[in-house]
């Protein structure tokens, strides 16, 4: 999964890349300091993983990962190049979802592009030069059917499809608030329009926000207001105190948690969302070599879960035996796993679920 961070330059997107990822990103205050993407990969957090470690004592743990990238600020004329937009834009075509980071403080010391905070303001300005980049590409795309459908006619049902996106996104509204049906939603994958990959706004608050209380920053309750409308998440942050849990390690971090009422960082809680946003889950599996989590899409078949692992696995799939990760915690072992049933042989119709620890038979 690869997650773009966007934002105004100056919100505290580069500090928060670093806290969560820790790769040492430039940071400053003033605009375009990133240029070229700053890229980190970060393991998901599974504690399931650990305590199959203490079963099977295995050589290897891999978590699943999460590759962030780290956009430069974007400005009002992105699409049309100011800022070197277009180069910016190009980058975040390649992501799965968007974190929007959201200035949600005040701060004298730290310069605003537009000279106050306005957070609906600033979505607004973001979200607008991604509509008109998109309005760009799908001019081009119906051109070319245009052209194609002169020797092809079946194009038609697609071209109608295009003349109703570029409508919405001439409405300054983007690509994925339209209802798509499974033939259309293949098309769009095509396209890679950027209004199309769901958003995570992060409210980047002050790091007393946390102990005042999130619900008392009215910034932050208007980017409530505007996610609702959409459908999209919010999720506030200090990028601050990010910057400072990322320096401690695990008993200090507990401490300093717990000191702000926090029962999880904001790599934690984004991490969550961003599974929960693309619709994503773990199966896991187990032994000696390597115990380790697989990221997939909820409602994957067994071969295809298969596949994650090697295309050979998915061609010559026979069958899954599955346990659940709870069952397995609760009878202590495979073995007494097996003795109660509780260990299942499953075909090519079934579908994965969350925690599922797989062994996959196959034969090509």
């Amino acid at each position: 999964m690869k997650l773009g961070i966007v934002g105004l330059p100056n919100v505290g997107k580069s500090t928060l890349f670093n806290a969560i990822t820790q790769a040492g990103a430039e940071s400053a205050n003033y605009p375009f300091c990133t240029i070229e993407p700053n890229v980190g990969i970060v393991d998901v957090p599974d504690e399931r993983l650990d305590k199959l470690a203490e079963m099977y004592h295995p050589k290897k743990v891999t978590h699943a990962y999460i590759e962030f990238v780290d956009i430069a600020g974007l400005v009002k004329g992105a699409s049309k190049g100011e800022g070197l937009g277009n180069k910016f834009l190009s980058h975040i075509r390649e992501v799965d979802a968007i974190v929007h980071v959201v200035r949600c403080f005040e701060d004298a010391n730290i310069t605003h592009v537009d000279g106050s905070i306005d957070p609906i303001r600033d979505i607004e300005t973001i979200s607008l030069e991604l509509i008109f980049s998109d309005i760009e590409m799908i001019e081009r795309r119906i051109d070319r059917t245009k052209k194609a459908m002169k020797g092809d006619k079946s194009l038609a049902t697609e071209l109608a499809l295009l003349e109703r996106v570029k409508a919405t996104l001439e409405e300054g509204l983007p690509a994925r608030s339209i209802e798509y049906t499974d033939d259309e939603m293949a098309i769009m994958k095509e396209i890679s329009l950027i209004s199309m990959k769901p958003v995570i706004y992060a409210a980047n608050v002050a790091e007393d926000d946390f102990s005042k209380g999130i619900e008392n920053n009215e910034f932050v309750n208007r980017v409530k207001e505007l996610a609702a409308k959409e459908g999209s998440q919010v999720m506030p942050v200090s990028a601050r105190i990010e910057e400072e849990i990322s320096q401690l390690d695990g008993d200090e971090k507990a401490m300093f948690l717990e000191e702000l009422n926090m029962s999880e960082s904001g790599l934690d809680r984004l991490i969550k969302a961003s599974y929960t946003l693309l619709g994503l889950i773990s199966y896991l599996t187990a032994g000696e070599p390597e115990v380790r989590a697989w990221t997939i899409t909820k409602g994957t078949k067994a071969p295809q879960a298969a596949g994650k692992i090697h295309t050979d696995f998915e061609r010559g799939f026979i069958r899954a035996e599955v346990v659940h990760y709870d069952d397995l915690m609760e009878c202590g072992s495979m073995t007494a796993a097996k003795e109660k049933g509780l260990v299942r042989s499953e075909g090519k119709d079934y579908v994965m679920k969350d925690g599922d620890i797989v062994l996959f038979r196959f034969n090509v």
